[in-house]
């Protein structure tokens, strides 16, 4: 049984480790193995997570069951949009999905902005599992992106928000 905590730096190359593995079997049917590695390198390095680990308007959660981290996810908020905060990271590693472990991190995600009115994501429009994953929360699209996780990456995705409720 995997337990939902906060991650701590400690956490941080076992969260790589399940992070390069998820991004593969997810995306490289996407992309291509090339530039699967080239985007885990510019956006899952060790100092990357380690930041997002310690970022104070953020949450970095693991699921944990004593022997290895099962899912992450992380989100902080906007630093444009008002009252909004931004699912950034949600992944599950490829041998226990399906078994509510992303559920039960993003509940947990959704309690820790309490200012927050929408929670915010992006999503590969390909990604038809991952959509319908997040249709079942309660997210809708409400916009497309050419620029998935930053300016110029080229990298298209749905824009899909939730609306949070105190």
């Amino acid at each position: 049984m995997f337990f939902v905590r906060s991650a701590s730096e400690n956490d941080a190359e076992a969260i790589r480790a399940l992070l390069v593995e998820t991004w593969h079997s997810t995306y490289d049917g996407f992309y291509g193995e090339a530039k699967v590695n080239e985007l885990i390198a510019a956006w899952h390095s060790l100092a990357a997570i380690k930041a997002n680990i310690g970022k104070r308007d953020g949450e970095y959660l693991v699921a944990d069951d004593g022997r290895q981290i099962g899912g992450i996810g992380f989100a902080d908020m906007s630093q444009k949009m008002t009252k909004t905060a931004l699912l950034r990271q949600l992944y599950v590693h490829p041998s226990f999905q399906g078994q509510g472990i992303g559920r039960d991190i993003f509940a947990e995600l959704e309690t820790c902005f309490p200012d927050a009115e929408i929670m915010r994501l992006e999503v590969e429009p390909r990604n038809d599992r991952a959509i319908f994953f997040y249709n079942r929360l309660g997210f809708v699209e409400v916009d497309r992106t050419k620029n998935c996780g930053g300016e110029a990456s080229g990298i298209e995705a749905l824009v899909m928000e939730k609306q949070l409720f105190a």
